[in-house]
């Protein structure tokens, strides 16, 4: 068994180096840290992603609330709300009529 082992060494240099109990520890704490524990590298790297993605949405709804906010201001005039909802609910005025005209082309697009 002892002449076994002496030829892997032989062959294998390297694992006299992993016999080592402060290599293997050291090795044991480095897969522990990066694969199994509840603060992994892998893990890390998914919560990274995340907070990309989540600052990125975090942009895109500043730049909404920012359209948002200057429409609210234009309905703000009597005017802009009055074409505003003319143009969104088809209101109208008295003694006005309101024909709706629809294209093929637009039919197709609201279904897709």
């Amino acid at each position: 068994m002892k002449k076994r082992f002496q030829n892997i060494i032989s062959k294998f240099p390297f694992i006299k180096f992993l016999g080592n109990r402060y290599v293997l520890v050291l090795l044991l704490f480095s897969i522990w840290m990066i694969f199994l524990d509840n603060y992994s590298y892998l893990e890390h790297r998914f919560l990274d992603k995340e907070i990309d993605e989540l600052e990125n949405n975090e942009q895109y709804y500043i730049n909404e609330i920012k359209k948002d906010s200057l429409k609210i201001k234009h309905l703000k005039n009597s005017d802009q709300t009055e074409k505003y909802a003319r143009e969104k609910y088809f209101m109208k005025r008295e003694n006005e009529d309101i024909y709706l005209i629809e294209f093929e082309e637009d039919q197709e697009a609201k279904s897709n």
